[in-house]
């Protein structure tokens, strides 16, 4: 009886094609564990202090009286309505599901479903006043740092912004065209995990 080779490395959930295999010199590829590659270290450290000293989940839950899921929602249909379809498929779920969530939400108020002009036979998902607010105060809460953020040096606040910018910017990008707009790019109000 034979068995399989054991995996190259172990899949990590959060990193998409972690579990395929990887050949050396590729970024991130050394000694095979994250204190040997500073690339990964820095990131598992970038995780663990966005996973417990900056999750907010349990307090805008708790605050808004609704599961992050629904907050979730309620944040992108803030952006501008959109189709029932389109909100499942930037909610990484399906429409039955998407379709309860939108009922709970306008069961509250905070939603409401209107005519899409684009299509008779569809309606769009609209955020009410109500939900505006609600999803605002979902941003405050979310948005508010770990109070570490506000014991760093300016001096290293502004390295670790620069550095954080210039990776939301992508590989190539000059660092000085990631800082060109007051030191920020582009951001989305709504991110599908914060």
């Amino acid at each position: 009886m034979t068995s399989d080779p054991p995996a190259p490395h172990a899949p990590d959930p959060d990193v998409p094609g972690s579990g395929l295999p990887r050949e050396p010199g590729e970024p991130g590829v050394s000694g095979g564990d994250a204190a040997d590659d500073p690339a990964r270290r820095t990131w598992s450290h970038l995780r663990e202090l966005l996973n417990t000293h900056g999750d907010r989940r349990r307090q805008v839950t708790e605050a808004l009286g609704m599961s992050f899921f629904r907050i979730k929602a309620l944040r992108r249909v803030a952006r501008g309505p959109v189709a029932l379809r389109d909100l499942a498929s930037d909610l990484l779920t399906d429409r039955p599901y998407t379709t309860l969530v939108v009922d709970d939400l306008t069961g509250r108020g905070l939603v409401e479903r209107i005519p899409n002009p684009s299509d008779r036979r569809s309606k769009l998902v609209r955020a009410t006043e109500a939900g505006l607010a609600a999803a605002a105060e979902a941003e405050r809460i979310l948005g508010t740092p770990p109070p570490a953020m506000y014991e760093l040096p300016p001096d290293d606040l502004a390295a670790l912004d620069r550095i954080v910018v210039r990776i939301l910017a992508g590989p190539g990008t000059d660092a000085g065209e990631a800082g060109e707009a007051g030191g920020r790019p582009p951001s989305p109000a709504w991110s599908p995990e914060f």
